[in-house]
């Protein structure tokens, strides 16, 4: 909601990147505002409301049209569903994957959400603590996860099936403070793998001949073996 001018109509909200890079006269800008009203599925009378006279699943479409106004071959979107409920988290990311198809765009897509990032992401990063500890094609990461802690995040994804229990892989202790993160491998007090060489020796992050790279000990232990 805060992202939204409150004053200004969604109309003068779309145009203003426009008027800003000076990109056609208003007859054009109102016609570029109307398209992407259609593009994200919103009535054209959406032109003469204000932010507050839309839903939180309608607002993120507003968002999202502001973000392709200039056409552009990057969009960062950083936990675009998160405040939504899951029925609408669908539909937004099903807008995305489309956009996506329609207008080849690319994302950076950043969120907590595994369910989420499975739907929309070709290749996939663990990050811990501000760092890469896993990264690989989405397919491989779900498939066969190596790191300790993208096995504990994995294994958080809800079963969608009652009479079929989840295996999960739940941390003990809490998240350290990244301001003054522990010595060695940053995950070590949580790690239910940790070795002596974790507390001491931060991981490097090193790369299969495939691609598939993680920051742990145990796996390039695994690799050298």
């Amino acid at each position: 909601m805060e992202s939204l001018n409150a004053r200004h109509t969604v109309g003068e909200i779309l145009e203003e990147p426009l008027v800003i890079h000076k990109l056609g006269d208003k007859a054009e800008r109102a016609k570029r505002v109307r398209q992407l009203l259609d593009i994200v599925g919103l009535p054209a009378r959406s032109v003469t409301r204000y932010p507050f006279e839309f839903s939180g699943g309608q607002r993120q479409r507003i968002g999202i049209a502001r973000a392709i106004a200039l056409n552009p071959r990057l969009i960062i979107c950083d936990e675009p569903v998160s405040a939504l409920d899951v029925s609408i988290q669908s539909q937004i990311i099903n807008l995305l994957n489309d956009l996506q198809l329609e207008f080849g765009l690319s994302y950076l897509f950043i969120a907590h959400d595994l369910a989420v990032v499975k739907h929309i992401s070709d290749r996939v990063a663990i990050m811990y603590l501000g760092k890469i500890v896993e990264y690989a094609d989405a397919e491989v990461i779900y498939r066969e996860p190596t790191h300790p802690y993208t096995r504990s995040l994995i294994s958080a994804i809800p079963v969608p099936d009652p009479h079929r229990k989840a295996q999960r892989q739940v941390l003990t202790g809490d998240v350290p403070s990244p301001i003054d993160p522990p010595a060695g491998c940053h995950f070590h007090p949580r790690c239910p793998e940790v070795v002596a060489q974790c507390r001491v020796e931060p991981p490097q992050l090193i790369a299969s001949a495939g691609g598939h790279a993680c920051a742990c000990h145990l796996r390039h232990f695994d690799q050298q073996d």
